[in-house]
């Protein structure tokens, strides 16, 4: 069995949360939700743990990191196309979230980006594996 992944995010709100994301087209899995936790799955190996503040202070055992003066990690999924990825921000925009940075345009890869409304980075990513570099070794 591959291993699993869990993002934990600490949230002021999990309601308002829970609303952005599914704004944004995110599922929830039930199972895991309570009023204090919102559980995103990605996949079957990997899955966001969005916690209440006071929450996600017990599991991380330290004060929480403020992602208005830091960051603390940069959480980033794919789209199906560079327009996509556009609608997803914009999308994130509209329902209160705030802009990180300008687009980049790699040639075989896009990156588009926003802050949620707790100020966690997200960057919404499209490759195209026709232009990925080549390895030249033979």
């Amino acid at each position: 069995m591959a291993p699993m992944l869990f993002v934990n995010l600490p949230v002021a709100d999990v309601a308002r949360s829970r609303r952005f994301f599914g704004a944004l087209g995110f599922r929830f899995d039930e199972m895991f939700c309570d009023p204090a936790t919102v559980c995103m799955p990605i996949n079957d190996t990997a899955m966001v743990i969005l916690m209440q503040r006071r929450r996600f202070e017990g599991f991380a055992a330290m004060s929480i990191a403020d992602p208005a003066r830091g960051r603390e990690a940069l959480v980033s999924f794919s789209a199906d196309s560079r327009e996509h990825a556009d609608r997803l921000v914009g999308t994130a925009l509209t329902a209160g979230g705030t802009p990180l940075r300008e687009p980049e345009d790699f040639g075989f890869m896009y990156c588009h980006s926003f802050c949620d409304p707790d100020g966690h980075a997200w960057e919404v990513v499209w490759m195209d594996p026709s232009q990925l570099p080549q390895n030249s070794e033979d």
